[in-house]
């Protein structure tokens, strides 16, 4: 039972491309969304990634930049968001110095369309 499902993983196959913006990469599939650092555009509107780093077309083509490739990976903004809360805390013994300080970092979630 096991071979059947190796063999279908190695079979089945996703067109997938690793982008780059804001300073860190991403793995983009077709019609996922990825959660990245923000963008000052506007909710619904089309963004175009042109730091293309990889892309995985079909099972035989892979293509590498070097650094980025030609294509681009396109999307469309599905909404503004906070990430999760990220606290950071200060005390010094013995002296009652205690600081809380809290940080949500802003995100643009988006969809991929094509790649």
């Amino acid at each position: 039972m096991e071979n059947k499902k190796q063999e279908k993983r190695e079979l089945t196959f996703d067109r997938y491309a690793i982008f780059q913006t804001g300073g860190k990469q991403y793995q983009a599939l077709e019609g996922k969304t990825v959660a990245i650092e923000k963008l000052d555009v506007l909710a619904g509107s089309e963004v175009e990634f042109k730091e293309v780093l990889f892309r995985r077309a079909n099972a035989e083509t892979l293509e590498v930049g070097a650094p980025y490739l030609a294509k681009a990976v396109k999307a469309v903004v599905v909404k503004h968001d906070l990430g999760p809360k990220l606290i950071a805390f200060k005390m010094k013994r013995r002296k009652k110095y205690r600081r809380k300080i809290g940080h949500r970092q802003p995100l643009t979630v988006v969809r991929i369309v094509s790649i």
